[in-house]
């Protein structure tokens, strides 16, 4: 998969994204039940508020060739793939524009979804509430969903072992975000599981939220809906036990058929009949026995006499057949394990000690550079010329001797000093304190730096480079040798000229 766009294409000036008071969890650490779960992307990133800049351009403008809804332009909220300018691939709901009038209500309901944290769940990882805009970010999961792979599959489809491993994944989704407080899932269904990058089955994080502040929570047909809904139009948590037998019959039918024609069947011991013909048998009948039992009880008419999430998991944690093997060999699909590429340019000293991560060369190189690369990016006039302006020179005075001595957390705070003035913009500022970020030990703000001083001097080199270095500490290593790459060609081009 490619960038969304070129970041010569894109030199706006970045938005620093807000993050809200949550620790970066990584998935599979905290609050986990099970075995098992595949990470994407390594660590869950921070809850953040995005703006609307941001996510347009990293949907190409919200462009109807990123739109992965299973109902394309139609659905009322369109879900959008994008690419984030640190190379994080993501999922964007965008809601119509009466859908959260109030935006402190939005915030606070997204916040509560954006701190649940879960190696079942596809989490949450941001929102944007800019204006009348309102849209969730969410991790972006590229294998598709149990609906194309049940209903529309091509190659093969999902054998036995596998769709019991959906079931007991969803229901152990389900069974921590009940005990975190989230005891609802909004319209539940095979269009809400999501493969990750390692074939794991993950519950849409969208569902824990409402389409609207007073809007429908169901969008399928009548014949799915829990009874009780059509009677009042509540939905209760018994309601999303419902709608788990819904996708157990999806799973054993391998096809979306009413409860009631099931349920039909179910009581006409037809058992046989339900199962997807195309299993052609591979499958145990004892298993599948259970599966349809456990099926049936979720569809009582009467709530109360549903099952709870917990004993779902104790009913389906046993019926795993193959759990040695991992989900992408049962899907189907290739193990997504990309070596870094190699260079298609000739390195560059400073691209030669970026590639090995020699943070002792890079400085070497920058303090020989100076400030000759910052030529032309700022033009001051006579009236700008002020004591605060000499305040700020004598700050960046003091960071490049703190630079040059290896003082590194001294040259950041004199750097910072110079960069919250505002009004000067240096890109070579942006990329010593990314470095002095990187020797103390804190990737993620040298990649903001690097970033930031792309978009001060979207074509220069360093900028690209430090960004790689930034990307290989934070262990991606594909995005880190595109990043390299891109910089090498970026300086080829300026050698040419």
């Amino acid at each position: 998969m490619g960038c969304c766009q070129s970041s010569e294409t894109h030199p706006e000036k970045l938005q620093k994204n807000r993050q809200l008071p949550l620790n970066p969890i990584k998935t599979g650490d905290a609050d986990q039940g099970g075995g098992g779960g595949g990470v994407v992307g390594g660590a869950t990133p921070v809850f953040s508020e995005y703006s609307f800049s941001d996510l347009k351009a990293a949907t190409n403008n919200f462009s109807s060739d990123y739109i992965v809804s299973e109902s394309g332009e139609k659905a009322p909220n369109l879900v959008y793939k994008g690419r984030l300018q640190n190379r994080r691939w993501i999922a964007v709901k965008k809601f119509t524009k009466l859908a959260w009038p109030d935006p402190k209500q939005f915030v606070e309901e997204a916040s509560g979804v954006g701190r649940l944290r879960h190696r079942r769940l596809a989490n949450l990882i941001g929102y944007c509430c800019d204006g009348d805009e309102r849209l969730l970010v969410a991790e972006y999961m590229p294998n598709d969903t149990l609906a194309k792979h049940l209903f529309h599959w091509e190659s093969q489809t999902i054998e036995w072992a596998m769709r019991l491993r959906v079931a007991l994944y969803i229901a152990e989704a389900l069974e921590y975000c009940s005990t975190k407080g989230h005891k609802l899932y909004h319209d539940l269904n095979a269009y809400r599981v999501l493969f990750d990058e390692d074939g794991d089955p993950r519950l849409s994080c969208f569902g824990l939220m409402k389409n609207s502040r007073d809007g429908k929570s169901y969008s399928t047909n009548l014949a799915y809906t829990p009874p009780e809904y059509l009677r009042n139009g509540r939905v209760t948590p018994e309601s999303v036990i419902f709608s788990c037998g819904t996708v157990l019959l999806d799973l054993l039918s391998g096809k979306h058929i009413p409860p009631s024609h099931a349920l039909d069947m179910i009581r006409g011991k037809n058992i046989l009949l339900l199962m997807d013909s195309h299993l052609e048998g591979k499958f145990s009948t004892e298993e599948a026995t259970v599966v349809v039992g456990l099926a049936s009880e979720c569809l009582q008419y009467e709530p109360r006499e549903r099952p709870n999430l917990q004993k779902l998991v104790e009913i389906l944690e046993p019926l795993q057949p193959k759990p040695e093997v991992p989900s992408y060999v049962m899907l189907g699909i290739p193990k997504q394990e990309e070596a870094p590429s190699t260079p298609q340019h000739p390195l560059s000293p400073m691209g030669e000690a970026c590639q090995r991560m020699d943070l002792t060369a890079i400085h070497q190189i920058l303090v020989m550079t100076h400030y000759k690369d910052d030529e032309g990016t700022n033009e001051l006039s006579f009236q700008e010329w002020t004591q605060q302006m000499r305040d700020m020179l004598e700050a960046r005075k003091r960071g490049d001797f703190a630079f040059r001595d290896k003082d590194f957390k001294a040259a950041i705070d004199c750097y910072s000093q110079f960069i919250d003035v505002g009004t000067m913009v240096s890109p070579t500022v942006y990329a010593r304190r990314s470095l002095c970020h990187l020797l103390c030990d804190q990737p993620d703000a040298a990649l903001r730096d690097a970033m930031q001083a792309q978009c001060v001097y979207p074509d220069w080199p360093t900028a690209f480079y430090m960004q790689a270095v930034a990307l290989a500490k934070l262990n991606m290593d594909k995005d880190a040798a595109d990043m390299l790459n891109e910089a090498a060609g970026l300086e080829e081009k300026r050698q040419r000229r």
